[in-house]
């Protein structure tokens, strides 16, 4: 039987959020229904609202969330009613041609629930990347659960379903950081810092954040970074070569998504380094190099699909990290709030004042 919870909706372009009651139908073949217990205010949400994404409105938001799986339709083996699980926007197909060639993490047939959420008067919902979690329960597709140990808190696990996995995926899956590298990430939001962990993780030994806002600077030493740089002050490339013997980065992450700050990031890495943009664009950026450039520095340049991950086989391992100390994601947490604090939140992401506000349930 269907039921109705309440859920955080973008109506219309710009407008702020409202409260609205949400129908969730039961799971149908393949689909699961999945008690919230948190999810975090990742900056998608904000380009949903804004109408940056498309203009599919009205849109059920959030969708970096962890919770509890209440109930399965038939033919779900992978989770089952009790079980503790990080939601993905990635739910992989198995058959494309890329999970055929041995890359589910590049699946090109992802899916979502077939069901529709709707609003009392039959409204259909766009729910934010296939998900919709700023709500009580919500309705995915049974991929789209991965289960992890219960006893992570859910404030805390929720953030890898979105924008912690694509920072530290950018570093680790599509940088292939290693021992000894020397690293710059550009832009220190929650993405960002999330590619400084990661390259910690994977034994760099020079770690440079770049950002125009102190304060967030001084956040990105919680999370390894062991040089800072004001791009508004001082010029990050000549200060990113200066920490690294004259010679530029080994691995340069783009977490903003904007040219200029690209052109920064290539005119900053080493010879045959790698440039990873892992920041979304705006569709009506467009980027130009000098063509010589792109070849006499060799390397890679390299677009991080949610941190190029394997939801199955990257959030456990994660969840595993933390609890063993070597992951600090509850530092990504800056505050935890209601459902009806959501659209403040956005304000506050604006004004730099928080790397994650998340929703508690």
């Amino acid at each position: 039987m269907a039921q109705q919870v309440r859920g955080v909706v973008a109506r219309s372009k710009g407008a702020p959020v409202t409260i609205e009651t949400i129908v969730i139908p039961d799971p149908g073949p393949g689909e699961a229904v999945v008690q919230v217990q948190a999810c975090g205010v990742c900056h998608t949400d904000l380009h949903y609202r804004e109408g940056g994404i498309n203009d599919e409105f009205p849109f059920l938001l959030g969708h970096e969330a962890a919770g509890v799986v209440e109930s399965v339709g038939t033919g779900v083996t992978n989770v089952q009613p009790g079980d503790f699980v990080i939601l993905n926007w990635r739910a992989v197909c198995g058959t494309c041609r890329s999970c055929l060639k041995g890359k589910p993490h590049l699946c090109f047939s992802t899916f979502n629930a077939t069901q529709k959420m709707t609003l009392t008067d039959g409204t259909v919902l766009s729910p934010a990347l296939g998900i919709g979690a700023f709500v009580e329960k919500t309705l995915v597709a049974a991929g789209q659960c991965t289960k992890v140990d219960p006893n992570v808190p859910a404030a805390t696990a929720g953030l890898l379903g979105c924008g912690v996995m694509a920072g530290i995926g950018a570093a680790i899956n599509t940088g292939n950081v290693g021992r000894g590298d020397s690293v710059a990430v550009f832009g220190c939001g929650g993405v960002g810092d999330a590619a400084i962990a990661g390259a910690l993780l994977a034994g760099a030994t020079t770690i440079v954040a770049v950002d125009i806002d102190d304060r967030k600077l001084e956040w990105a030493k919680g999370f390894g970074a062991t040089h800072t740089c004001n791009s508004a002050k001082v010029d990050p490339v000549e200060f990113i070569r200066s920490v690294t013997g004259g010679n530029g980065a080994d691995v340069c992450i783009d977490a903003i998504g904007h040219p200029t700050v690209y052109k920064q990031a290539f005119e900053a890495r080493d010879l045959a380094g790698t440039v990873v943009l892992v920041g979304v664009p705006r569709p009506d950026m467009t980027l130009e190099l000098p063509f010589i450039e792109v070849f006499g520095r060799g390397g890679s340049l390299k677009s991080s699909w949610y941190g190029d991950c394997l939801p199955s086989r990257d959030f456990p391992m994660l969840v595993q990290l933390h609890q063993q100390g070597r992951l600090p994601l509850d530092k990504f947490v800056s505050e935890t709030i209601s459902l009806d604090a959501v659209e403040e939140a956005f304000h506050k992401m604006e004004r730099g004042e928080v790397l994650r506000s998340v929703v508690v349930l």
